[in-house]
C-alpha cells in the first residue's frame, strides 16, 4: 500500500491508515490515549484531567473568505481540546516555511493566530521554525499542539439511545468556501468559512446541561463524524433532513460543484449528543452565543446500527461516510 491524498482526507480510507499507525502503539499514560482515536488524549495529572492534542495544517489557498491558515491552526487545536471538555490553556506552534515566502503574508498569518487565541483566552507559549528550499513545499505548513484542563471529560463515543443530536450551526460552509475559491467562483460574502474557536460556545453548553458525546465535523464533514460517533457508541442515529441547517448559497454552490455539503469540512461547528431532558436548555445556550445562533436539533439516537436520514419527501436513506474528502487540503 502507498499513501495517497485520500489517506489524509478524513473518510474511510483515512481510517485504514490510522489502523496502520496505531497498530504497534501500546503505551498509555493511564487516561484516554491514542487507541481511542478521539480528538485528543486525556491524562490524569494530580487529580486533574489534562487534555492534550496536536494538529497539522496544509490548507490551500492559505487565505480564503472568512479566514486563513493561521486562524485554522489555532481554531483546529482549540476545538479539539474543547470537544473533550478541555478549556484551552497553552499552544505550541511549529512552522515549516518555503524559501521565498512573503514576510508580509507571514505577519498576516501570525496576527490572525493571535486574534483567535485572544477569543478563547489561550496563549502561544513555545514554537519552532524551519525553512525549506524553494519548490520543496507549497508555501507554508503549520503544526500546533495544545493543552487544556477538563472538569468534565466528554468523548465522541458516548451516544445513548434517546439522546437528541444537536448541531451548533449551518453545515458545509468551510469546505464550500475553499472549493469555490479554488474554482474561481465568486459568491461575494454569501459563502465564507465558519472557522472559529469554539471553547466559549462549548463552555456555555456544558454549563446548561449534560453532554454525552461531542465532536467537530472537520475532514469528511458531518456525514463522516455522525457515522463515527454512532459506530463507536454502538447505536443508530435517525436524522430529519428538513431540520439540518444549510445555507441556501452553500446548497446552491454544492449542487453546481457536484458535492454533498454533508461530506465537506466545517471548522466552526460542533455535533452533540444530549439527553432529551437537557436538549432544549443546551440548544438555548448554544443559540445565545454568536457562533451558535443557527443551532438546531436534527435527530435522535436509537438502538440498532447505521445513520438514517428521514427525507423531506417522506422517504428514508442511509447517510454513508465518505470514502475520502471531496475537497482535499481543506484544513
Amino acid at each position: 500500500m502507498k499513501v495517497s491524498l485520500m489517506h489524509g482526507a478524513g473518510g474511510e480510507v483515512m481510517g485504514e491508515l490510522l489502523q496502520v499507525l496505531t497498530r504497534f502503539t501500546h503505551n498509555n499514560a493511564g487516561g484516554i490515549g491514542l487507541e481511542a482515536l478521539d480528538d485528543g488524549a486525556v491524562i490524569p495529572l494530580s487529580g486533574r484531567n489534562l487534555v492534550f492534542t496536536t494538529d497539522s495544517h496544509v490548507v490551500r489557498p492559505i487565505f480564503f473568505p472568512g479566514g486563513d491558515i493561521g486562524r485554522i491552526s489555532v481554531c483546529g487545536t482549540v476545538n479539539d481540546l474543547a470537544m473533550m471538555g478541555g478549556r484551552p490553556i497553552a499552544l505550541s506552534c511549529a512552522m515549516i516555511i518555503e524559501e521565498g515566502f512573503e514576510v508580509s503574508d507571514l505577519e498576516r498569518i501570525v496576527a490572525s493566530m493571535d486574534a483567535a487565541l485572544g477569543e478563547c483566552g489561550a496563549h502561544l507559549v513555545t514554537g519552532d521554525t524551519k525553512v525549506l528550499e524553494r519548490g520543496a513545499l507549497d508555501g507554508i505548513v503549520i503544526n500546533t499542539a495544545g493543552i487544556g484542563i477538563a472538569e468534565i471529560v466528554v468523548r465522541d463515543s458516548g451516544l445513548v439511545p434517546g439522546d437528541a443530536i444537536i448541531v451548533s450551526g449551518t453545515l458545509g460552509d468551510h469546505g464550500l468556501a475553499i472549493m469555490a475559491e479554488r474554482s474561481g467562483l465568486s459568491f461575494g460574502e454569501q459563502i465564507r468559512s465558519d472557522v472559529a474557536p469554539l471553547w466559549g460556545l462549548v463552555e456555555q453548553a456544558l454549563a446548561a446541561g449534560t453532554i454525552h458525546a461531542m465532536k467537530d465535523p472537520t475532514r469528511g464533514g458531518f456525514a463522516s463524524v455522525i457515522n463515527e460517533m454512532a459506530g463507536k457508541s454502538g447505536v443508530s442515529v435517525r436524522l430529519q433532513e428538513e431540520a439540518i441547517p444549510i445555507r441556501r448559497s452553500v446548497q446552491s454552490a454544492a449542487m453546481m460543484l457536484g458535492i454533498d455539503p454533508l461530506q465537506v469540512a466545517n471548522e466552526g461547528k460542533v455535533v452533540m449528543g444530549v439527553p432529551e431532558a437537557d436538549a432544549e436548555a443546551v440548544l438555548s445556550a448554544l443559540r445565545r452565543h454568536p457562533y451558535g445562533h443557527d443551532a438546531a436539533i436534527i435527530g435522535r439516537v436509537t438502538t440498532g446500527a447505521h445513520v438514517i436520514m428521514e427525507t423531506r419527501i417522506g422517504g428514508e436513506r442511509f447517510v454513508e461516510p465518505p470514502i475520502g474528502d471531496p475537497v482535499p487540503r481543506v484544513c
